[in-house]
């Protein structure tokens, strides 16, 4: 009997329990489906042929890309003002202890409020509705980063004085390394997120993109147009994912299996 490499056979058996996990899923979708009537909740095929429709005419396309554009504007934007605040507080005992209330007020402020607010003072455009997701974000990051920079191992970067490395070397070979799983904790609750706020940014004040669809579907009743939306947003995501966020977890995390 062929025996495959232990390298190559856990991937394999990872991605089979996950296709398995979403076969399950859809028996699930179908087996509801049975109890209910088609315009509440569709069978799975009826969404995908809707899906299928949307691509043909260029409609979900075009509005899951202006989407994806405010997402990654929005998370770019989190993640490096979020990352640089999270580092300083900390680093720094002292400045963490003083910004701590207003960590703690950020991150209870609904985000509903955070948009409607953006909206009025700047109003109803790009920048208003990158900035509003932008800002509901940050104060997560800042929070997994500070946790990142508190946990960060003192003594190395003891011996990183002792060397008299730079600034920049010591930030390049001592602190990123140690704070790469930080960083990837952050950017896959970011995105998971940024995309959600983003809806309600659209359907609030944007005529166009995935919320303002799901708003229109909405007022129709159509929830096989409001599933089709959803699905195909999330695949993109889920791309986004397994394609970029973990690859790069795994390489920058080599050196604690080494």
């Amino acid at each position: 009997m062929l025996k495959l490499p232990a390298s190559l056979g856990r991937p394999l058996r990872r991605t089979g329990l996950q296709i398995a996990s979403l076969l399950l899923l859809l028996g699930l979708w179908m087996l509801a489906t049975l109890f209910t009537e088609a315009d509440i909740l569709p069978p799975p095929w009826q969404v995908f042929q809707r899906i299928g429709s949307e691509l043909s005419q260029g409609e979900l396309l075009s509005h899951v890309l202006i989407t994806l554009g405010r997402v990654f504007a929005a998370f770019i934007l989190a993640m490096a003002i979020g990352c640089a605040i999270g580092l300083f507080m900390g680093l720094h005992k002292t400045a963490g202890r003083f910004f701590d209330p207003w960590l703690l007020l950020m991150l209870n402020l609904p985000a509903l409020v955070v948009i409607i607010l953006c909206y009025l003072w700047i109003g109803l455009n790009e920048v208003a509705a990158i900035l509003a997701v932008a800002i509901n974000k940050i104060p997560n990051v800042a929070v997994t980063m500070r946790e990142g920079a508190k946990a960060l191992d003192r003594e190395l970067l003891e011996m990183a004085r002792c060397y008299r490395l730079s600034r920049s070397v010591t930030l390049k070979e001592v602190i990123w390394p140690q704070l790469t799983p930080f960083i990837a904790a952050a950017a896959r609750s970011g995105l998971a997120l940024v995309w959600k706020i983003v809806l309600v940014v659209e359907l609030l004040g944007r005529s166009n993109g995935v919320g303002f669809q799901l708003h229109l579907y909405f007022q129709m009743f159509d929830v096989a147009g409001i599933l089709a939306y959803s699905l195909a947003f999330i695949v993109i995501i889920w791309g986004i994912e397994y394609g970029l966020i973990r690859p790069w977890e795994s390489r920058v995390n080599r050196w604690r299996v080494a």
